[in-house]
């Protein structure tokens, strides 16, 4: 780990106020972009945590719907957010499952020069998300991407225990990271959804299928820009809803293909092929069927979507 990175891109404490970043951010706008798919139960509270900032802070609060099969468009609406549904953004392209497409075609329908993405699963979010992780770009020459880090408790049935969420992050991303690019082992939350980059950052790059996205991003800012465009700030306690074993096994699949893809000796990909359904992998788990372990496979979508400035050309 790089620890002058560490030391001087990390804020333990940010303490930046709601009127000195509407200073610093002067003539740029800010997009906060809320991904959801079936988030009935937990989108209007993220909504509502950034509201009180649209006017001054945010020019645009905009949740992009992954094709849900709940009233989450309709919940996220009242709650006072834009609802775009990812079938009306860039419709010549067929959508994907998956996150990383959802927030590529976020780009297509926002405009501001600085992005903040929430997860819409969060509970209990705190209003200083969004400050906090506008601080550095606003504040910070050369700072492109802003990570957010927390405290994750990891919730058991009835339970709540103090720490143990981001297990993904521990038993993959974390060695990954250690064994294939050092150099960002600094970082606390590498997987978090909670983070913020100037849109010429984030329209310069590929963006991975599905959980893979966070991880891509990462790996192609720090390739592009060095490390020190990269920072992260400390957002306390972070909740959601936790995902079964099964569900983290599929997540870890494709977080691997999106590091081997940058990292590894072989591309899983391809960051200009505008069909990623057509590069997949299988990945075999085992589940319990009337006491006998049965095969359960699943299709992994591995392949990228191309820099938005690509589309964006091609367009025209």
């Amino acid at each position: 780990m790089d620890g002058e990175w560490f030391r001087r891109r990390t804020w333990q404490w940010p303490s930046w106020g709601v009127d000195e970043l509407v200073r610093a951010k002067g003539p740029r706008s800010v997009s906060v972009v809320l991904p959801a798919l079936d988030e009935r139960d937990t989108v209007a509270d993220v909504v509502a945590s950034v509201r009180p900032l649209v006017g001054t802070l945010v020019d645009e609060l905009v949740v992009v719907d992954s094709g849900s099969s709940d009233d989450t468009p309709a919940v996220a609406a009242d709650a006072g957010a834009t609802v775009v549904h990812r079938e009306d953004v860039l419709p010549e392209f067929d959508p994907v499952p998956g996150k990383g497409e959802v927030l590529w075609r976020s780009l297509a329908a926002t405009t501001g020069d600085l992005v903040v993405f929430l997860d819409s699963d969060l509970v209990d979010p705190d209003p200083a998300f969004v400050p906090a992780l506008l601080g550095p770009l606003l504040t910070e020459p050369g700072v492109e991407l802003v990570k957010g880090f927390y405290r994750r408790p990891l919730r058991v049935e009835s339970d709540e225990l103090g720490a143990g969420g981001g297990r993904v992050t521990e038993l993959l991303a974390r060695p990954l990271l250690s064994a294939l690019r050092p150099s960002l082992s600094g970082l606390v939350q590498p997987l978090g959804g909670e983070y913020a980059a100037r849109r010429e950052l984030l329209e310069s790059v590929p963006f991975a299928a599905g959980y893979g996205v966070e991880l891509g991003l990462l790996l192609d800012a720090e390739a592009r820009y060095g490390l020190d465009a990269l920072a992260q700030v400390n957002l306390g306690v972070r909740k959601h809803r936790n995902r079964s074993l099964l569900q983290l096994g599929v997540m870890a699949r494709q977080i691997l293909g999106t590091a081997l893809d940058r990292c590894g000796p072989a591309p899983s990909g391809g960051g200009g092929d505008l069909s990623p359904s057509d590069v997949a992998a299988e990945l075999t788990q085992f589940v319990q069927v009337a006491g006998e372990w049965v095969p359960d496979v699943a299709t992994v979508r591995l392949a990228d979507r191309p820099p938005m400035r690509e589309v964006s050309a091609r367009r025209t």
